[in-house]
């Protein structure tokens, strides 16, 4: 996965736990995160707090008890995670457990994130705003008042347009609405095998601008400099600037604004990271008649 995803273009990357049903397995994910971040890319490991089979049948409570006195220190002391996230939609926790959860893993020194989804539980937008979360991610059920909210703050709205293709669900992000409202926008895969299974960040321009009303400006920023600055990284990544790192990618398209029509395939022609290049792509030679 994390060599498709090179191949595409991506350099730097956040992948999240929540998967693991139990202790040992968010530590084995989060482990592997640690493995992976040996690697050319740079990746970002992200714990996130999902409701758990193994822990959560005796109540919302208790778990977040045990969340917050057990997994958060073990994970930071264990220096496994740089965010801590946490699911705050429809079926998953409500805000008051957020924001324990939250302030228990701002006081341990974790970077907060906060994931909504298509029906977001109400007041989640806020809480993410308040307490100055890097970003708030899979922003689907955004009202008027929640974008005024982020406008106002340092937080990225990271907008997965690749689920609602994949499971074809409406709506979309309202992405021109967050746009004309002053919030950074970010775009993401939000790579899942049952979800979303694409690795193509350029697949992500396409259905930016072709089903979020996105210009290829905004959504070439939205794929590189503000998601950089919803990892928290944009000092060092995101833009070719003096004095970040040479990460780059040379496309095989002559103008920008031609990167959403090439829908599906890879233009991808080279890709640096620290100035090195990781993927260069061959030339085809014909045979000769």
């Amino acid at each position: 996965m994390l060599e498709d995803a090179l191949r595409h273009g991506t350099t730097t990357m956040e992948s999240k736990s929540g998967a693991g049903l139990s202790e040992a397995g968010e530590i084995k994910i989060l482990r592997v995160h640690q493995a992976l971040q040996k690697r050319p890319v740079s990746l970002v490991s992200t714990f996130m707090s999902t409701p758990s089979a193994a822990e959560y049948q005796d109540g919302p409570d208790q778990y977040h008890d045990w969340v917050r006195s057990h997994m958060l220190p073990l994970i930071k002391r264990r220096k496994l995670a740089e965010f801590a996230d946490i699911r705050c939609e429809e079926g998953a926790f409500e805000q008051e457990h957020a924001r324990r959860y939250l302030i228990a893993a701002r006081d341990l020194g974790f970077g907060l994130k906060m994931h909504t989804g298509q029906r977001s539980n109400a007041g989640v937008i806020r809480l993410a705003a308040e307490m100055d979360a890097a970003s708030v991610d899979h922003a689907v059920d955004v009202s008027q008042e929640d974008a005024m909210l982020l406008a106002q703050s340092n937080t990225i709205a990271t907008l997965l347009p690749g689920e609602n293709f994949y499971l074809g669900v409406e709506p979309y992000a309202p992405a021109r609405m967050l746009i004309n409202s002053g919030v950074a926008v970010a775009l993401a895969t939000n790579y899942t095998s049952e979800t979303s299974p694409s690795q193509n960040m350029q697949m992500m321009l396409t259905l930016a601008c072709r089903r979020m009303n996105m210009t290829p400006a905004e959504a070439v920023t939205a794929a590189t400099l503000n998601a950089a600055h919803a990892l928290r990284q944009a000092p060092s990544i995101g833009s070719l600037e003096s004095g970040k790192s040479a990460d780059l990618i040379i496309l095989g398209v002559p103008d920008y604004r031609e990167i959403p029509c090439h829908f599906g395939i890879n233009l991808v022609d080279l890709v640096m990271k620290n100035g090195s290049v990781l993927v260069e792509r061959a030339e085809v030679k014909w045979p000769v008649s």
